[in-house]
């Protein structure tokens, strides 16, 4: 049996590289962008149109999308992080299947505001390709962010059926 040095960055790399392909297609997507850089890629991001994007209209005028997988050792799936940040009002709605929330299982979808925390829930484990992974989370995005509930000026996310 032959292990090839560095196999798991060249795998996420190319998934990386699929991944901005899929996105600079998105509509509603520009500036598709590797972070930190194309020659050591960790994440893909998109500035978004969300109006195009979550086909209708919404109440943010911006938003980035920031799309990271990885493969830590011993585990027999991909880790993701798909987040959907808005600046302006300092949002983020993310899908991550990590090991952060064990508690939550392999899967969750948070909520952030202002930096913080604000709401976590358990969410389907997706045993699949990880661009079949990213275009399902896609297409649960705008449902995810419809559900969103502001109450005195701070956002809360009802319990995810997703």
């Amino acid at each position: 049996m032959i292990f090839l040095a560095g196999r798991d960055r060249y795998t996420q790399r190319t998934l990386l590289r699929d991944v901005h392909d899929r996105l600079t297609r998105q509509a509603g997507c520009e500036d598709v962008r590797y972070h930190p850089s194309r020659r050591r890629p960790r994440y893909v991001i998109a500035d978004v149109d969300p109006t195009p994007f979550l086909s209708d209209s919404y109440d943010a005028a911006t938003a980035r999308l920031e799309v990271r997988f990885w493969y830590p050792a011993g585990v027999d799936h991909e880790y993701y992080r798909i987040n959907w940040v808005e600046p302006e009002r300092n949002l983020m709605l993310g899908f991550h299947q990590d090991a952060d929330h064990p508690d939550l299982g392999p899967c969750h979808i948070q909520l952030n505001y202002e930096d913080t925390p604000v709401d976590r829930h358990s969410a389907s484990f997706l045993d699949a390709h990880p661009l079949a992974v990213l275009n399902d989370r896609l297409q649960q995005l705008p449902t995810a962010l419809g559900s969103i509930r502001w109450q005195d000026g701070q956002p809360s996310l009802p319990t995810w059926l997703g």
